[in-house]
Formats: C-alpha cells, structure tokens, sequence
C-alpha cells in the first residue's frame, strides 16, 4: 500500500540540510573553537569526505554530460548554419549581462563607498597568473586532442569538438542516424544518473556547509561587513530585479516562475561554488523544467557555465572601487568606462582559467592604476562571496538559455508553465 503521508520535495530537503550544517558549523566554531577531536573527526574528517565526494559525483558527470549532450543536440539541427546563429546571441547576451552587471556594481559601490575611512593592512598576497591573449584564447578552442581536452575538463575544447562531431553525424547519412540512437541513450542514462546523484544532495550540502561555517573566520567577515554586505545585495539584486526584467522583455514568461523553479540549482551552485559542477543539474532543470529543448540547452549551460561572469563582473565593481577608496585613488568617469570595458571582454579572454575572478580583478587593477595587493584585504571574505556569485552565475545560464531557445521557437512553453513537470520530476526521484 502506498504511503500517502506527504513527502518533502527535494528543494526542502536540500534546503533543510544546508540550513542545519551551517548551523551545526557555526556551533562546532563556537563550543570547540580548538578542538583536535573535532578538528580531525568530523570538520576535517567526515564532513570533508562526504562534501568532497558529493562534488566529485557531480564533477564526475559534467564531462560526459556536456560531450553527449551536445552532440545529441548538433546532430539533431536541421540546418548545421544555425548553430553561428546560436553562438553569435549566447555569446552576445553573455556578454551584454556581463557589462550590466559590472556597471551596476560600480554604482553601487560609488553610492554606497564601501572603503571610505577604511584604514586596513593585510597579510595575504596575491600573485596573479598571467592571462591569455585573446589570439591564444581563440587557438586553444580547439584541442589538439579531444580526449586529453575531456580529461583536463577543459570546457570550450570539449563544446568545440561536440559541435565537430555532432556536425558530421549529421551530414554522414545512415551511419550517423545509428550513432544518434546510441547517444539518444546514452543521454537518457546520463540524466538518469543526474537525478539518483541529486537525491543525495541533501547529505553532501549539510556537510560541505558544517565544514565551512566551522572554519569561517567571522572576525574578518565582520571587518569587511560594509565591503561583504554590498556586494552580497548586488548580487541578489541583479539575480533577481535585472534577469526577471530582461527574461519579462525578452520572452514575456513569468519571472516568478522561472526563479522557482531555479531554486534547487542556485542552491546547488551555493553549495559547490562551481558552475561547471553545476551543469548536470543546470542542464536538467533547464531542459525538464524551463521547456529549454536539448537542441538549445546542451549547448548555451556548457557555454555560460565557462564564460558568464556576471557575479565575478560584480565583485570586481565593488572591489574596484573598494580598493581605490581604501587607497585615496581617485577615479575618473573614464576609468570607470575602462573597468566596465575590462571587465566584460575578460570575461571570454580568462575563461577555464584557474582562479578566474582574481586574475580578471588583478587586470582591472592594473588597467586603472590600483595596486594589485590591494586584492589581498578582501581574500578573506572571499570564499562565501564566491558561493552567491556563483548561484548568481548558474541562474544567469539558464535565464540566456530560456531567451535563446524562445526567439529559436525551441522553447516549449507549456512545459514551463507547467507545475507538474516539477511533481513528475519529484515523483520518479522518489521512486528511485
């Protein structure tokens, strides 16, 4: 007999574990500050195997995800020419959010002045690693060897050979139409895995939230709290306010809609500050939930989960000016337009570099005459930042992905608006 008792879908109980691990972190900080026990058994212990498997798992499938994805998807295009369409508005309203984001930011953080009065010392250093030009950016889309490029996860080398590949089982005839069966299944066993993973999600966020909120140095936090809090509102601000109005202009959907059904994502992105270990989830929701096709969808998350730097775009403003006030450097109005200039077009130049959002902040810097150290004061409050910028990031994705699929006419929009799509969704996990 079935059980009619009413479970909790998966965003409550993601929700309810990351809300209990940092409650149990902060607790663990605050009643064993010292503790070896503590330290050995459990922060660096057991919430560390467990929160480090749970983004293995995820990271596990991001590869062959996006790979089979994406051929599925390219081989599945009518007119291969299409896909120059795709890329030209993914890329242009990457980056059009981008240039918002920054400028937004800088308002922000002019309006507010975040470092007026601030007189601070740090010990951290910096050292940026050197950025690409672009002219290298553009040779390395395409890798030497595919399987070393699905190795070293390196993103846009993979989304350039899935392109190649999905292209030519397209115009191969036979042979191609029988090689798409088999990633047509290959797909849906790679979902399938995306949906068993995301039930254990609830275990592996409660651990990855009590192992940071026990470690969290608040001292430093409440230090910066003028410079944390501002960034932290801009971003939900421009999460919020700036892609509800642009996904309203654009599609005329219902911004209320779209944040609700993004909220096992963003929370996910929050948990993992990783987009690219976000992207089973992304993609899943985006192509179950949003009515996103495949066509669309397996080709703009991969993309935006490299080169959208909308969070980092912002936590760049605000440090910018942050630092400058800190220094007494004043800025004019056309160093302002340099950052906004910098900013946006690093964003495609730094893609898939480690540490992406310090190197992209240490060019804006140096482009406007701040010294680089000066990225050493807000190393500290850095780490929680990098979590909302990066459920800012994923959001950001999903809201191009929904725009671009619906001026493709590849938008099912009975499907989004569709609330049972998420309780089949629930249903079938349950299942498992």
């Amino acid at each position: 007999m079935r059980d009619n008792k009413k479970k909790l879908s998966l965003t409550a109980r993601i929700v309810i574990g990351m809300f209990a691990g940092i409650i149990v972190g902060f607790l663990l900080k605050l009643l064993f500050p010292e503790s070896v026990l503590v330290e050995g058994y459990l922060t660096k212990g057991l919430f560390h195997v467990v929160g480090q498997i749970f983004i293995a798992s995820l990271q596990m499938l991001v590869v062959p995800l996006v790979f089979i994805s994406l051929v599925v998807g390219t081989c599945s295009l009518s007119d291969p020419s299409k896909l120059g369409r795709l890329g030209g508005k993914s890329v242009g309203l990457y980056m059009i959010t981008t240039a918002i984001a920054i400028s937004f930011a800088i308002f922000a953080a002019v309006l507010i002045q975040p470092g007026a009065g601030v007189a601070m010392q740090s010990d951290a250093t910096f050292e940026p690693s050197q950025a690409p030009s672009l002219a290298q950016v553009i040779i390395d889309l395409f890798p030497t060897n595919p399987f070393s490029a699905m190795a070293s996860g390196n993103m846009l080398q993979i989304i350039v050979f899935a392109l190649l590949f999905g292209i030519a089982m397209a115009l191969v005839g036979k042979s191609g139409e029988r090689l798409k069966g088999f990633f047509d299944d290959l797909n849906e066993v790679i979902m399938k895995l995306v949906i068993i993973l995301m039930n254990l999600a609830p275990y592996g966020v409660f651990a990855l939230m009590a192992k940071l909120f026990s470690e969290t140095d608040f001292e430093t936090i409440f230090s910066l709290g003028k410079y944390f809090l501002l960034v932290f509102v801009v971003l939900i601000l421009h999460g919020v306010v700036t892609y509800s109005l642009i996904l309203k202009g654009l599609t005329g959907l219902s911004p209320l809609t779209f944040l609700k059904k993004m909220r096992e994502v963003q929370i996910f992105g929050f948990t993992t500050s990783s987009s690219n270990a976000t992207i089973p989830v992304t993609l899943e929701t985006v192509t179950k939930r949003l009515g996103v096709s495949n066509k669309i969808g397996s080709f703009t998350v991969p993309l935006g989960a490299t080169i959208n730097m909308d969070g980092t775009a912002i936590m760049q403003g605000v440090a910018t000016v942050f630092i400058a006030q800190v220094y007494l450097v004043d800025l004019s109005i056309a160093d302002y337009a340099m950052v906004v200039l910098t900013a946006t077009l690093a964003s495609i130049g730094t893609a898939g570099v480690p540490g992406v959002g310090l190197i992209m902040l240490a060019m804006v810097l140096g482009q406007v005459g701040l010294p680089v150290e000066g990225i050493g004061l807000i190393i500290g409050v850095d780490r929680l930042l990098d979590m909302t910028r990066t459920s800012v990031n994923v959001t950001g994705d999903a809201m191009v992905s929904m725009i671009v699929a619906k001026s493709e006419g590849e938008l099912d929009v009975g499907v989004f608006n569709d609330d049972q799509a998420d309780l089949k969704e629930r249903d079938v996990s349950e299942q498992l």
